[in-house]
């Protein structure tokens, strides 16, 4: 099963948390090879998703995100081997209002499209920050 947007049930459990502490969004995407936008108008997936951060950018860092990690999957260690994620990273956001003012913001609303032509699959995990700790259970 492939997921592009939350389910209402998502959104209603992630809007249901806090909405005035920090918050760190995990993002996997999966590109499309092509992207054909409702107009009919093709690119490459690749094309589609830099669209979308060119437009979605400003708005997400006026609104106090930034991007705290970016990288790329070089292997699948431990999951599932037929999962491959094009782009990886770490989006931060003062506080979830945020990241609700940014998704219904209606210019990036107008923008969104790039992004749903673009992916094919994706993973969107919110996290609260902790203390970092000196080993791996904190």
């Amino acid at each position: 099963m492939k997921h592009i947007d939350p389910t209402r049930e998502q959104f209603d459990a992630f809007k249901a948390l806090p909405r005035d502490t920090p918050i760190m969004m995990l993002n996997l995407i999966r590109l499309k090879e092509t992207a054909t936008y409702p107009n009919g108008e093709s690119c490459s997936g690749a094309e589609a998703y830099r669209r979308y951060g060119e437009h979605s950018g400003p708005i997400f860092r006026e609104l106090g995100g930034e991007i705290m990690w970016r990288g790329h999957q070089e292997c699948m260690l431990t999951g599932p081997t037929d999962k491959h994620w094009d782009i990886a990273f770490v989006a931060r956001y003062p506080n979830a209002g945020a990241f609700l003012a940014m998704v219904t913001n209606p210019d990036y609303q107008a923008i969104v499209v790039h992004r749903t032509v673009a992916v094919d699959d994706s993973r969107l995990i919110r996290f609260g920050a902790d203390d970092a700790g000196e080993g791996f259970a904190g």
